[in-house]
């Protein structure tokens, strides 16, 4: 059921670096026809660092790990693409149904292929009143059961951000932040809120990997919180301010469940006249590049 490409079976079997990559970002992340263009130059991005990218969505029914250029384009471009987390996975392929994967579905398909190492934007967490709410992302639980790497910019600066990081400590999920000794914030490289573990180079990064097998640890997720660089960030104060207008605007439209999360990043991106995109993206690069750095660092192993 599980289809992946040659070029990622190859490099799997011969132990060559593989970085699974999620396809939300294409289907429904960014406007035609920027998508596709993104999508195609961070999987150069891999492959100019020496690994190679696995880009992950469910195909009519069939959950694919390594898209080609056809199934990218199909991915940017056809109307009905759905969102799917791993809860819908079942559905999708009963169904016969297209969709791309979040993280918590590419992160399950990516440890069924034998993908070790995952790059994505932001993560999902603990949402802001949570405790009227209960909204909560499947990331979180996901990962605190699927033994894979995460090279992320923190979780989105939308979300209670230590709400989020209490929540991964009580599930279990290794923390670390690469380079820094502070938990980035998505389009800010520091959220205001410390990390206990810092990681430096791949190397160190790989060595932890390889630590979680060797103490035959639960099947739990590494976090890597690569921050987006100081000066590609969403400017601080612009944050603050527009975050604090979109939540509001958010209350008095009454928007509530899964439809606070598009609102309030499509506020962001309106009314910070596309920066919020730009750090965004700055971010997902950047963790792109780390991910095949750390694949290559597992791989030599």
């Amino acid at each position: 059921m599980l289809v992946v490409s040659e070029e990622v079976r190859e490099a799997l079997a011969a132990r060559r670096p593989v970085v699974a990559l999620e396809s939300t970002i294409i289907a429904h992340g960014l406007p035609r026809p920027r998508n596709l263009q993104v999508a195609l130059e961070l999987e150069d991005a891999v492959r100019r660092e020496g690994a190679v990218p696995a880009t992950i969505a469910v195909l009519d029914g069939h959950p694919h790990v390594g898209l080609d250029k056809q199934q990218l384009e199909r991915v940017a471009n056809e109307e009905g693409i759905r969102k799917l987390g791993h809860r819908d996975l079942p559905l999708a392929v009963a169904s016969g149904a297209s969709g791309a994967t979040t993280v918590s579905a590419t992160a399950l398909l990516a440890a069924l292929a034998g993908i070790r190492v995952f790059a994505t934007g932001g993560l999902g967490g603990v949402h802001r009143e949570w405790t009227v709410t209960q909204d909560e992302s499947a990331d979180l639980g996901l990962l605190a059961r699927t033994r894979i790497t995460v090279v992320c910019a923190g979780v989105k600066s939308i979300l209670d951000v230590p709400a989020t990081l209490q929540r991964l400590e009580t599930l279990g999920v290794a923390v670390a932040g690469y380079g820094t000794d502070r938990f980035p914030g998505f389009y800010l490289t520091d959220s205001g809120h410390p990390v206990d573990w810092t990681l430096r180079t791949p190397e160190e990064v790989a060595e932890v990997m390889r630590a979680q097998n060797a103490l035959r640890a639960p099947e739990s997720a590494l976090i890597v919180a690569n921050p987006v660089p100081e000066d590609e960030q969403l400017d601080p104060e612009l944050h603050a301010r527009v975050l604090a207008e979109a939540l509001e605007a958010c209350a008095r439209e009454g928007i509530t469940g899964q439809a606070v999360t598009p609102f309030l990043l499509d506020h962001l991106v309106r009314h910070t006249d596309g920066a919020s995109l730009r750090a965004n993206l700055a971010a997902v690069r950047g963790n792109v590049r780390l991910a095949a750095r750390i694949a290559a660092a597992w791989t030599r192993a």
